[in-house]
């Protein structure tokens, strides 16, 4: 991006007048803290629009023995305590775990695609529970990149009420946390789902670098990995649209 400090001052302004225009008393922005980039820039930018006692962090850990959960959870506080914002930690491992028994108990084998879906949409569900406790309005934090290869979870992540980084990079993100005075190592930090282990890139099969020059230039140089990333795009895609409905009246059904 060219002029990054412009770019923040428009995204403060929009994000301003989207609270007018939807709810207008409410001021209040609700975020989930996963110690990665994405949220601590989401947050950066509530704080510098709505202001620091307007933003609520929600940290919440699945469990806290994993040493890579302990370092979210230490640089999410981090995060918190830099920005100024209130913020809660809700241990979500007792919910997850009676879900996957009760499900267990109804004889459905739990897959281990739907085990790792389960924790981000438990989340949501926690978030929603606590805007609505403060009359405060649910923040996504996915980015481009994500959303371009459906690195996300439906109504999981990928829910929300605003998504002031949707059109923009994992790069250009980094640019704007950088810009809103976020520490280098905290918005350069290795992006992990924290779900299944792997870093992004290495469940991707592909950089973001590669990935965001592609979006943006519609070159790549490796043409398996654009063939992967088109793959994935195609097939993914149906979690940025909306819900499609039947018309009353609709005899011809359609396939894309």
């Amino acid at each position: 991006m060219e002029n990054v400090k412009e770019v923040v001052d428009r995204l403060v302004l929009w994000l301003n007048c989207w609270y007018l225009n939807n709810g207008g008393y409410f001021n209040k922005a609700v975020i989930g803290m996963s110690g990665g980039k994405d949220s601590a820039v989401t947050a950066a930018l509530c704080a510098k629009a709505l202001g620091s006692d307007n933003v609520i962090g929600v940290l919440m850990p699945n469990g806290k023995d994993r040493e890579e959960e302990q370092q979210n959870i230490k640089d999410a506080i981090k995060t918190c305590m830099l920005l100024g914002i209130n913020f809660s930690i809700i241990d979500i491992k007792d919910l997850i775990d009676r879900e996957l028994e009760k499900l267990e108990q109804a004889g459905i084998k739990v897959t281990e695609q739907a085990k790792i879906n389960l924790p981000p949409r438990i989340r949501m569900a926690t978030l929603y529970a606590v805007s609505q406790s403060f009359d405060a309005r649910v923040i996504n934090t996915c980015n481009l990149s994500e959303d371009w290869v459906g690195y996300s979870t439906k109504y999981g992540d990928a829910a929300g009420d605003v998504a002031p980084f949707a059109n923009f990079t994992v790069d250009e993100v980094r640019q704007i946390g950088l810009e809103l005075g976020l520490p280098y190592e905290l918005v350069y930090k290795t992006p992990s789902d924290g779900l299944c282990g792997k870093s992004d890139e290495d469940n991707l099969g592909f950089t973001y670098e590669v990935l965001d020059k592609y979006i943006r230039t519609g070159y790549c140089k490796n043409k398996e990995l654009q063939k992967k990333i088109d793959d994935r795009h195609v097939k993914n895609k149906f979690k940025l649209e909306p819900m499609q409905s039947y018309q009353y009246g609709e005899i011809n059904a359609k396939v894309k």
